[in-house]
């Protein structure tokens, strides 16, 4: 007897539905922020740069210590509180501007305040879904968890810049502070209970447990590569976050419609790759999906450093990449996520959560950054556009050589490990 799909699940349809909603609302904001330092407060290079910086930081900072907090307390509760503070937050950048008290300094502060509050987010996430949906479910529920935001990167760049356009940035972020109080509500209104988290064999510091999370990825034959290759594959896709839109705009001579539909392609690929990516790890194997599937895009994306030709050409080129390639990505993350899911334990997947997202998004990506553009200064755009695939192509080795592709699920892979740990 076939399992009913998660569509039939009603918990998950109010998880579903109020990511959907909080996810396309942090892509407005995403958008929109940067324009209210740019165009309300006149922010230069050096501001914006402060901004970036200032989200780092709070995954930095805030990371590893959310990871340990998640795993001493219910995630049901975390996840509420942080959408509402978010909320709260957020409301005052409009609140600030109407009364003519903005500053850049206040937007520092939220993006920082909001990174940590999203660390805190992110590590709690990923370790909740297992305890309402179950282990052996996380594949089809990461997949339809990934459609939601291939729907926001699809429909919030235009929702973003109309918006802009029509109420002035600002009042645009108001669409993500509803959006949070919207998730908040999905939230509570969820009637499975939470499990209760294990009562603590000893009054441990959180120093020493966040340690341990750490030595939890560390010493995982099949997680820490996925860690190496993460740190490496967001050092060098930082180059495409700073350098693909002015590429696009000054080497390749798209002019902003175009630039617009090459950036859409991307979520359109995403929500593709979303509804596939349940039948292609059953089919290859949750292992050999991330490798194939990382392999694949990497062999498609060599086409956006050697774009050139006529601007009909070079969009082409490009295209191809962000519409099939985004999709593989999808389909190898949600493979990613649902594999650590299943093979690290409960008791510690917020602090691996936490880890994997601290290495990648708090170090791996600030610090390429930064060389993406010392790089693009001695040898141009085109040429760290193409540093950056090869550094991404490269990081695929950390998984080739690691025990991965002998991983047909999660379930399998502990079995044997249980049975060579015994032998």
């Amino acid at each position: 007897m076939s399992t009913p799909s998660l569509w039939h699940h009603a918990d998950f349809l109010k998880l579903w539905t109020g990511q959907t909603v909080s996810r396309l609302g942090s892509v407005v904001t995403r958008t929109a922020l940067p324009l209210v330092a740019l165009l309300v407060l006149g922010a230069g290079p050096r501001e914006m740069a402060y901004l970036v910086i200032a989200g780092s930081a709070g995954v930095l900072l805030v990371g590893l210590f959310a990871g340990a907090w998640v795993d001493r307390l219910r995630r049901r509760p975390i996840l509420v509180w942080t959408d509402v503070i978010r909320a709260g937050l957020l409301f005052w950048i409009p609140i600030a501007y109407a009364i003519g008290g903005l500053r850049i300094e206040q937007l520092y502060a939220v993006a920082f305040i909001e990174a940590c509050l999203a660390s805190l987010f992110n590590a709690a996430y990923p370790a909740y879904v297992p305890s309402l949906i179950g282990v052996d479910r996380v594949v089809e529920g990461n997949s339809k968890l990934a459609t939601s935001s291939s729907i926001a990167e699809i429909g919030g760049p235009g929702l973003a810049g109309t918006l802009v356009q029509i109420a002035g940035a600002p009042f645009a972020i108001l669409v993500d502070a509803f959006s949070f109080v919207g998730s908040a509500v999905s939230l509570v209104l969820i009637r499975s209970p939470e499990p209760p988290r294990p009562k603590r064999e000893t009054d441990t510091r959180i120093v020493s447990e966040i340690v341990e999370g750490l030595w939890a990825v560390r010493r995982h034959a099949v997680v820490f590569p996925l860690a190496l290759r993460s740190i490496l594959g967001h050092v060098f896709g930082s180059f495409y976050g700073v350098l693909y839109t002015l590429y696009l705009l000054q080497d390749l001579h798209l002019d902003p419609f175009l630039l617009g539909i090459v950036i859409s392609a991307g979520g359109v690929g995403s929500l593709v790759g979303s509804v596939f990516a349940s039948r292609v790890i059953n089919t290859l194997g949750i292992g050999p999906a991330i490798i194939w599937m990382a392999l694949a895009a990497s062999a498609l994306g060599v086409l956006t450093p050697l774009a050139q030709g006529p601007v009909l050409v070079a969009t082409i080129m490009v295209f191809l990449p962000q519409l099939i390639g985004d999709g593989m990505q999808t389909i190898e993350g949600v493979a990613e996520t649902s594999l650590v899911q299943g093979l690290i334990p409960d008791r510690i997947l917020g602090r691996a959560n936490a880890t994997l997202e601290v290495v990648s998004h708090g170090i791996g990506f600030p610090v390429g950054a930064l060389v993406a553009a010392a790089i693009a200064e001695l040898i141009g755009v085109r040429g760290a556009i193409a540093v950056g695939w090869a550094g991404m192509a490269a990081s695929i080795l950390f998984l080739v050589v690691s025990p991965l592709p002998r991983v047909r699920s999660a379930a399998e892979w502990g079995s044997t490990e249980g049975r060579l740990a015994s032998g």
